[in-house]
């Protein structure tokens, strides 16, 4: 399995325009993921939990007061930064790796890691591949926009594996294609593989 240092940054709610607003409306708005078991996730009632949800809640409580006074915006990797600079949420609170480039780039304040992960692999039990080097020449389904697709076309050169992405603009779908036998393997933090893997068992 191959590992990369990864963190989970909470960006955005600088002092200033952003709390002003957020005390004017009596709201926090806040970036999660789509849906991530543990960091993020509404259940069929739509009620939100998770890790990344917890932090959403408990600026809400320091801003305003109230943990509850929050508003939960689902985000895929594409929509993250430009909602956060479009100011159409406060703040982003979901699995975002922190990266000199982005920190330069963006424009946002990364503020407080939260959770440090590394990259993984998934496979099939039946193709016994016990590590990311017998991937040579396979299909990895990886979502779009994320460090961890960077980082496979990146570890593929390395080691001259041409390994195939299959890339997924939305996590559902790269999870979907790789149970329906589309990847030979499935691509993604090592905390998602196991949320992942946790939702199908």
């Amino acid at each position: 399995m191959v590992r990369r240092g990864r963190t989970r940054p909470k960006a955005g709610l600088s002092t200033g325009k952003t709390l002003d607003g957020v005390k004017a409306r009596g709201q926090v708005v806040c970036g999660v993921n789509t849906g991530l078991a543990g960091f993020g996730a509404a259940d069929s009632a739509g009620k939100w939990s998770g890790l990344d949800v917890d932090v959403c809640r408990a600026i809400a409580a320091a801003t305003l007061g109230d943990a509850e006074k929050v508003k939960y915006v689902p985000l895929n990797a594409q929509q993250r930064f430009t909602a956060l600079q479009s100011g159409e949420i406060d703040v982003l609170s979901r699995n975002t790796t922190f990266t000199l480039t982005r920190d330069a780039s963006l424009g946002l304040n990364v503020t407080a890691v939260t959770y440090y992960d590394g990259q993984g692999f998934m496979v099939p039990v039946k193709t016994k591949i016990k590590s990311a080097k017998q991937l040579k020449g396979q299909t990895v389904c990886v979502q779009s926009g994320t460090t961890t697709e960077k980082n496979l076309t990146d570890y593929s050169k390395a080691n001259n594996l041409n390994i195939k992405p299959v890339v997924f603009e939305k996590l559902e779908a790269a999870e979907n294609a790789y149970f329906t036998g589309r990847c030979i393997a499935y691509t993604t933090d090592a905390s998602g593989l196991a949320s992942t893997r946790n939702k199908v068992a």
